[in-house]
């Protein structure tokens, strides 16, 4: 199945265009996600429910909710992974993590081609789909495939340098809402140990 999701296919589809139109239209976006994650032979091996925010310029939150919850937090400037059950956070400059990160590649803008190279995707089961190959090798994936609804972000699968693959579905998308600066702002907790840079 995965060689027919990485075939490019060039007539009729548009998932590039509604990727760059994803860039130059949308500046805010809300969204409910649920994220599974398989191993190579395609055995289910997690699952998990969260809600995103995503702001430009390369501001983004992510918070996974139960089994697992963690949240990744970009103030446009830094990194936060904030693993609950751990009570740890890893913090990185985000010019470390731009060109790497799903979450960075929605959050970036215009100039994703400076790190990825696109092409365009068979549309499948309705959806316009994009590939995006990471330029930089030790990115810690291989490709990611974007999917849009009629230019409004639907999916996102990404296979990793492990080639486990990552199957992300959002619902309730709202595009441009009105979100506060403060919901991307991380004030590490008291007793927190914190790790990185």
């Amino acid at each position: 199945m995965l060689s027919a999701l990485c075939c490019p296919w060039s007539a009729h589809a548009d998932g590039v265009d509604d990727l760059k139109q994803f860039y130059q239209s949308t500046q805010s976006m809300r969204a409910q996600f649920k994220q599974t994650v398989f191993d190579q032979k395609g055995r289910k091996l997690q699952e998990v429910n969260g809600n995103m925010l995503l702001q430009r310029p390369n501001k983004f939150r992510w918070d996974y909710q139960k089994p697992y919850e963690q949240q990744i937090i970009s103030d446009g400037q830094q990194v936060f992974l904030f693993d609950i059950d751990l009570q740890q956070v890893s913090v990185r400059t985000l010019d470390k993590v731009l060109g790497t990160s799903p979450a960075a590649l929605l959050a970036g803008g215009p100039n994703v081609e400076e790190s990825f190279r696109l092409s365009r995707l068979v549309d499948y089961e309705g959806l316009q789909r994009v590939q995006a190959k990471p330029k930089q090798k030790d990115s810690g994936f291989q490709v990611v495939i974007i999917s849009f609804n009629h230019g409004k972000l639907a999916e996102m699968r990404l296979v990793d340098a492990f080639n486990q693959s990552t199957h992300i579905v959002f619902s309730a998308v709202e595009v441009n809402p009105a979100l506060n600066t403060s919901q991307f702002l991380f004030t590490v907790p008291k007793g927190v140990d914190v790790v990185g840079e």
